[in-house]
């Protein structure tokens, strides 16, 4: 293995340097930290019981669960485990956190209005079309060109709409652009929401891991979050439930009593373990303020020697808060997707815009809401670094973005 430099990590699941490539796709996921294969492979092998058995192998199983559901509560910064709900994955827990919102007035037809944001993940965006097919209507607040959300206007359409509003649901951090909430705006739509008796949802899956989390004082009711997105396992997730709206929650599954009664199913007890280790990693990086600073700096500098070898690149999401490691870049007189592909070819993994809309080839929504042109939302490339990124990987990564845009640029003007 090569040698780091000082501070940088010492675990490196997946040499970025070997046939493989570099990896800085980090918001769609992340590498397995081998902490958490060591904890997985251990539960798998021994806590095999069924957590529900009143026999000591399901005893062990269920004290090994109980145990989990208090690391993930500590790197959320609950108030107490019982506010935690585990599931399969972030988009589980947000259609979780849309029917506790919902669905009680759904049966009293009482209705009422839900906002949102223009620059929401699909997994919150889809589920709330169904909800308006059943009669919820759904509002959406726009975003400035830094992709800031109007808090201003959010705020006011609260108020006007008073004991209508059912439920807000934003995110905490875009996965696309890293632009962030603050803790303050955070507690003011918390507040308000409260006001009139809505409940408030923070689609929370791209923070942990990323920023020390405090989230029993925001006033947050409901928070969801999915481990692969930190160096744990996918398919596993959770909803954090503030212990204070416990009554309205309703379970999406329903069966047997496991996870209290609000999630029927046998618990995946090796991937929640691996969720906890994953947790607890999570916990001591954000509290170590030095790793937390050698990330943004190697961001900083991958945006800064990008737009200094290739003029006229322009970053997205800035000025404002942004997470650490999140870089997006708007290239000029490139095709993005070739742009895209020749960077894969070469090794280098990065993304344009969400992963799971990948696959489609119509420009993001975010970038779109923000006011960028179809064609220039095209042109934009998702950089996103992990604990595990170095700065040899950050030289080689700047170093092939130039070689690409100067070789695509030979092929002639593109859209």
């Amino acid at each position: 293995m090569r040698a780091r430099g000082a501070g940088e990590p010492r675990i490196d699941p997946v040499d970025p340097l070997d046939e493989r490539g570099i990896y800085l796709d980090n918001n769609a996921t992340t590498p397995v930290d081998p902490r958490v294969v060591e904890a997985v492979a251990e539960a798998l092998a021994r806590d095999f019981g069924n957590p529900s058995s009143l026999h000591r192998f399901g005893e062990q199983a269920r004290e090994r669960l109980e145990a989990s559901r208090v690391s993930v509560a500590r790197l959320l910064g609950a108030r107490s485990s019982s506010e935690i709900v585990f599931t399969s994955g972030g988009t589980e827990s947000i259609h979780t956190a849309l029917h506790t919102a919902l669905a009680e007035r759904d049966s009293k037809r009482d209705g009422g209005t839900v906002l949102t944001s223009a620059t929401e993940h699909a997994a919150v965006l889809r589920p709330l079309e169904n909800w308006r097919a059943r009669g919820f209507p759904v509002e959406t607040v726009g975003v400035d060109s830094s992709g800031r959300l109007d808090v201003a206007r959010l705020l006011g359409r609260i108020g006007e709409l008073g004991s209508r509003l059912a439920l807000v649901t934003l995110h905490w951090a875009n996965n696309e652009t890293g632009v962030l909430l603050s803790d303050d705006e955070i507690e003011r739509i918390a507040s308000a929401s409260h006001a009139h008796g809505a409940l408030f949802h923070l689609d929370a899956v791209q923070v942990p891991g990323k920023l020390p989390l405090r989230i029993d004082r925001l006033g947050v009711d409901l928070a969801s979050l999915s481990a692969h997105k930190f160096h744990g396992p996918k398919g596993v997730g959770a909803l954090y439930v503030r212990d204070s709206v416990a009554g309205r929650f309703r379970a999406l599954f329903t069966g047997g009593a496991q996870e209290g009664d609000r999630r029927a199913g046998t618990p995946n007890v090796p991937g929640i373990v691996g969720f906890a280790r994953a947790a607890e990693l999570a916990r001591e990086h954000v509290e170590d303020r030095h790793a937390r600073e050698r990330v943004r700096t190697l961001r900083d500098r991958l945006e800064r020697e990008i737009l200094r070898r290739v003029p006229g690149t322009e970053v997205q999401g800035s000025p404002g808060p942004r997470l650490d490691n999140t870089a997006s870049l708007t290239f000029p007189e490139v095709d993005g997707e070739l742009l895209l592909m020749t960077l894969a070819s070469d090794g280098l993994a990065v993304s344009s815009g969400a992963a799971c809309s990948s696959e489609k080839r119509a420009p993001s929504h975010v970038l779109l809401a923000m006011g960028l042109s179809h064609a220039e939302a095209e042109r934009t490339l998702r950089f996103s670094l992990s604990r595990l990124t170095t700065s040899e990987e950050i030289e080689i990564a700047v170093e092939g973005v130039e070689r690409a845009v100067e070789e695509l640029r030979t092929l002639g003007p593109m859209r």
